[in-house]
């Protein structure tokens, strides 16, 4: 009883997390990773810049046809681009700046990277 009162004191000196766990016994949080991702058409065809939490399972989405909109409307399945993250913030904020960019510009990123515009997807494990 005696740790209890002192947690709502004082969690974590009494070394309780918010569930009366111990710190030890409680699970790690899982660290996310965050993409951002050009896919085209083909080379230099039509591009499509978003972002997620999983680029194996959003390109598969893309691929296959389950996402309604533009990249099923004109074809853009290749993942040509991406970059990884360690927060969403910090992923959003990157697409924002990328949309923003001119399309001569994103080619070249993507040329820097990917200068044989080769489908990136082949190589992501899941």
């Amino acid at each position: 009883m005696a740790r209890f009162m002192q947690a709502i004191h004082n969690p974590v000196a009494s070394g309780l997390n918010y569930r009366g766990l111990s710190r030890d016994s409680s699970p790690m949080p899982q660290e996310r990773t965050y993409y951002i991702y050009i896919l085209a058409s083909g080379p230099s065809g039509t591009l499509y810049t978003g972002m997620t939490n999983n680029l194996a399972r959003r390109v598969y989405e893309h691929r296959e046809g389950l996402v309604e909109g533009f990249t099923k409307r004109y074809g853009v399945k290749r993942l040509v681009y991406f970059e990884t993250f360690a927060t969403a913030a910090d992923a959003i904020g990157r697409e924002n700046r990328i949309k923003k960019y001119s399309r001569a510009w994103k080619l070249n990123l993507i040329a820097r990277m990917n200068p044989e515009w080769r489908d990136l997807a082949e190589t992501l494990n899941g």
